[in-house]
């Protein structure tokens, strides 16, 4: 006589593959909980401490204070320094970004000009870019677009550094194997040394989302009449301290999902090229 269960059982048994999916799925969703149960508690313990005094709330602020003074602010004024800000640093990002990629490429292609370059770009890493701050306005003048200059100023050398390292750890041994192919440099370029290097440039404009909103809002520090660096300055010039921690509030959200958009780039090129995390 037939056991009936055996065909049960073994469908429930598991593949190694899903057990790994599964302990996988598992990780992900304990790290997010694990983030959200830190904010949680940072906001907590915040709000408790602002309210049995043990930091001055009128120094720090609190949750409660943030919500209020954004509560009597005008949705509308409020949301044009936010464009303000967004746009700003978007552009300045993605310029910095193109930008340093295409003079990564440049420098990669002709040895001589890297050569002759090395030495200043690492000056140019090093400088103080805020000690621009007065030649830039000067140069494109006071305004959104010496904003913008200051954003690709800051992020422009480390993604043009980041990027030629990058180029230049390629296996050289598919390089000479593509030449003895009769491939040219550009078809190298394109079938090898960018796909090679998907990955790092994912990771340079992780990067760079942290350095354009430090760029965005020095320049704003420099020279603004709107946007959320304004209404940092403007708070603090009033003794608005509520203002300033709201203003930085809504500045971690902005980065944040800016941040969030690049890890979404991140999944579809790992879907696209195959990459394992």
């Amino acid at each position: 006589m037939k056991d009936k269960s055996m065909p049960c059982l073994m469908r429930k048994v598991k593949t190694p593959r899903q057990i790994y999916l599964i302990k996988r799925r598992t990780d992900k969703l304990t790290t997010i909980l694990l983030q959200i149960g830190l904010l949680v508690a940072f906001i907590g313990i915040w709000e408790l401490a602002a309210k049995l005094e043990w930091i001055d709330p009128f120094i720090m602020s609190c949750p409660s204070r943030i919500v209020k003074i954004l509560s009597t602010l005008e949705m509308q004024e409020l949301f044009t320094h936010i464009a303000y800000t967004l746009l700003e640093c978007i552009v300045g990002f993605l310029v910095a970004s193109g930008l340093g990629i295409l003079i990564a490429i440049l420098l990669w292609r002709f040895v001589k000009l890297r050569r002759v370059l090395d030495p200043y770009i690492v000056v140019l890493n090093a400088l103080p870019k805020i000690a621009l701050g007065p030649m830039i306005i000067i140069w494109v003048g006071a305004g959104a677009q010496a904003i913008v200059v200051m954003t690709v100023l800051i992020c422009i050398i480390v993604t043009v550094i980041s990027m030629l390292n990058a180029f230049m750890s390629v296996d050289e041994g598919k390089i000479l194997l593509m030449r003895s192919m009769g491939a040219g440099k550009l078809q190298i370029l394109f079938k090898l040394i960018i796909p090679a290097n998907i990955p790092a440039i994912v990771n340079m404009l992780k990067i760079n989302v942290g350095l354009a909103w430090v760029g965005t809002i020095m320049g704003e520090y420099l020279v603004s009449t709107a946007g959320l660096g304004y209404l940092i300055i403007y708070g603090k010039q009033v003794f608005k301290m509520d203002l300033v921690m709201a203003s930085t509030v809504i500045l971690c959200v902005l980065a944040t999902l800016m941040y969030l958009a690049v890890a979404g780039i991140e999944k579809i090129t790992k879907k696209r090229y195959h990459i394992d995390d």
